[in-house]
């Protein structure tokens, strides 16, 4: 077989491509596991977001027909396989994986990696902002809207809610919707529909009926969720983007580092924040830790001006 240059520059774009997909992936299941952080943030920032949106949005029933006909190469090609696997496979290794290595550090140096996760989501708004080349009063009430319904969202007090089978395929739906919303959490809006343990509890104790609910609601909710967001982004761009950086601002509401519990909950039987408020740091509590944070903030920062600098140097085309 003959040697070619131009397939082998093909095949390098293609893994390339790929691979930073997965990893980006990777980094959407890690936010998404933690509440307060947004899987749709990190979609955001690492320049996937329409694409995601879009790829979930042609899941319809002409991708259903195809599917059950069994015309799978047109199925796959009309629903952008390759670039959900990709994005999803990296979810899931992240969860299985990565995950648990952030709820680890979450629990011993929460005010650190809070403090990275402020930085990110500050440079990340400015970052999206820029997408809109002209701010109006639309725009700027858009934003300033965006980030009411996120302050207000992430203030709420976790609710106890019933068990039953709608709620909870209802519960699935909502979260799912909230995980490629940048801002807010499925993670937190579980927690905030009082079913943050009941999922956790689903995962780890593998039953059956509840994680079918809790899927079954999150796939539908996905679905009709992504064609919503795609024809708002299509008819009203600069809106759309503006709301979602007020998203992304009001929800540092959540993130802010330094925090004190009013309220604690038992899960597996340790004991964990439900309801907290924002303080700051005084001079009574201002030692290395704070400037361990602020240096965290500003490492959260300068990754996403580099991440910016790279994909405007280098994007990544599809192959």
């Amino acid at each position: 077989m003959n040697f070619n240059p131009e397939n082998y520059s093909n095949l390098k774009t293609i893994i390339r491509r790929y691979l930073l997909l997965l990893i980006r992936g990777m980094g959407m299941g890690a936010a998404d596991v933690v509440p307060g952080v947004s899987g749709g943030t990190i979609a955001f920032i690492t320049g996937i977001y329409e694409e995601l949106v879009n790829s979930i949005k042609s899941i319809d029933m002409e991708a259903i027909r195809m599917f059950f006909t069994g015309r799978w190469k047109s199925f796959w090609k009309h629903i952008n396989g390759n670039f959900l696997l990709a994005v999803f496979g990296g979810v899931v290794i992240s969860v299985l994986s990565l995950a648990r290595i952030l709820e680890y550090l979450l629990e011993h140096q929460p005010i650190l990696i809070w403090s990275f996760f402020f930085g990110l989501i500050v440079a990340s708004s400015y970052v999206v902002s820029r997408k809109i080349k002209e701010w109006d009063y639309p725009r700027v009430v858009a934003l300033v809207g965006g980030i009411g319904i996120a302050f207000y969202i992430t203030s709420v007090t976790p609710a106890t809610t019933t068990d039953t089978f709608w709620f909870i395929f209802l519960a699935g739906a909502l979260a799912s919707c909230a995980m490629i919303l940048p801002g807010i959490s499925g993670s937190f809006i579980l927690l905030l529909l009082g079913k943050y343990v009941f999922a956790l509890q689903a995962v780890n104790d593998r039953i059956i009926v509840d994680l079918l609910l809790l899927g079954s609601g999150a796939v539908l909710g996905i679905i009709l969720f992504s064609n919503l967001l795609s024809w708002l982004l299509e008819k009203y761009y600069d809106i759309t983007i503006a709301v979602l950086v007020g998203f992304m601002i009001g929800s540092l509401n959540k993130i802010w580092p330094w925090k004190e519990t009013l309220k604690s909950i038992m899960v597996e039987g340790e004991i964990k924040p439900l309801i907290e408020k924002n303080i700051l740091p005084t001079l009574s509590n201002m030692d290395d830790r704070v400037w361990m944070a602020l240096l965290m903030a500003a490492i959260g920062i300068g990754l996403i001006l580099v991440i910016e600098l790279l994909l405007a140097k280098k994007p990544v085309k599809n192959p």
